[in-house]
């Protein structure tokens, strides 16, 4: 690695370090809410649209990853199915109650994760202002930095529609190389995964402590696995179609 691909890697991991001690208290909070989602035998809901699908993506029949998951989900929100598309369908006013109700999301003691780092497009927003009024807990994953930053599209913000803030430090933008005046390598789905997997720790140390185990996925290229994962498929494959 270059001098300077090296200096880079130790900022990422700077930035990594400065996320955990900066959400630790939200973590706590998150893990908390969403225990009580899983202990009441509900799902946690997981969104977002365009890069930020990744976050979603993360924490679906992931290896590791929590089994009462239902990702949220709409063709026109991935850059691969048409890169400028998906830019303006995340900006267009509705689609979020769309897919919500779509989902048959009941609200209540079901939970919603959204992934977003400017978090002030339509979509988001939406979908963190529904899930609310309908009574769920609203977990957002973004930077509030980048939000001051951004025109609101839908006049308030994801991280403003929140019940906890899981804040990813991102500047506006999203690069973060060269440092003074940032171009490239964009930091927020690093800091999404990095963020889901430090809520993934908190919850299990959570369960333990009260006696409650997870529902968990197990790689299915391990032996044993297919085995392991009969149980979830069972519990969740009806009302998580992504499972099927």
């Amino acid at each position: 690695m270059s001098g300077h691909g090296s200096a880079h890697a130790e900022h990422m991991l700077e930035h990594l370090r400065k996320i955990g001690v900066h959400n630790a208290d939200a973590l706590r909070t998150a893990a908390d809410r969403l225990l009580q989602t899983i202990r009441g035998d509900n799902l946690v809901f997981t969104a977002g649209a365009g890069h930020s699908l990744a976050g979603v993506m993360e924490s679906f029949y992931r290896a590791g990853g929590l089994a009462a998951v239902r990702p949220l989900y709409h063709p026109d929100l991935l850059p691969l199915h048409g890169a400028v598309a998906s830019t303006r369908t995340e900006r267009r006013s509705g689609l979020a109650q769309q897919v919500l109700s779509e989902a048959g999301f009941r609200g209540g003691a079901d939970a919603l994760v959204v992934f977003s780092n400017s978090g002030v497009n339509p979509y988001p927003v939406e979908l963190a202002r529904t899930a609310r009024a309908a009574g769920s807990v609203v977990v957002a994953v973004t930077s509030p930095t980048a939000s001051a930053e951004a025109p609101k599209r839908a006049g308030t913000t994801l991280a403003e529609e929140a019940a906890v803030v899981l804040d990813t430090l991102v500047r506006g933008g999203d690069a973060s190389y060269p440092t003074a005046a940032p171009v490239t390598a964009p930091l927020s789905s690093l800091a999404n995964a990095f963020l889901w997997n430090l809520l993934l720790v908190q919850l299990h140390d959570l369960a333990a402590a009260v006696g409650v185990e997870l529902p968990v996925w197990h790689s299915a290229n391990t032996i044993g696995g297919d085995e392991a994962n009969a149980a979830n498929l069972q519990r969740y494959a009806k009302r998580v179609p992504g499972l099927r």
